[in-house]
């Protein structure tokens, strides 16, 4: 299974602990693709809700329905970032509009991690920053 950053799919994120969002539901891939591709057993993963909570912009990103073909308008729940086993994603179901993903997506996570804004800009590929850490293709090899 393929799986790509700024992906969305369908995943099964049940049993549900606490505050945890549960039942299948779709989720944003965050994680780099240099992961992606090695195959990683685990996905670097936000949920997405249709409880949508428009004074949220900390928090969350807003999708519009028919974004990335979702059914509802939705939220991305940055602050519940988490990383699921590849086993519990089903399907994809779409991308993530270019201008989201590319900006709005890491202006939010950093925030939320308590470290220093990117300036809306992504890791550069074919390199990425993951823990502080400067990834490159050359380490995979």
């Amino acid at each position: 299974m393929a799986i790509r950053q700024y992906e969305i799919w369908l995943a099964d994120l049940n049993p549900q602990i606490g505050t945890e969002p549960g039942k299948t539901r779709p989720v944003l891939v965050v994680q780099t693709d240099l992961l992606n591709r090695i195959p990683h057993p685990s996905t670097l993963i936000c949920p997405i809700s249709t409880k949508v909570h428009a004074k949220s912009d900390l928090l969350r990103i807003h999708l519009k329905k028919g974004m990335a073909n979702l059914k509802q308008d939705s939220d991305v729940l940055v602050d519940q970032l988490r990383a699921i086993d590849n086993r519990r994603l089903l399907r994809k179901i779409g991308t993530m509009p270019g201008h989201l993903a590319d900006g709005r997506i890491w202006e939010i996570i950093p925030e939320n991690l308590g470290k220093k804004n990117t300036g809306g800009q992504s890791p550069s590929q074919p390199q990425s920053l993951i823990h502080g850490h400067l990834l490159t293709l050359e380490g995979f090899r």
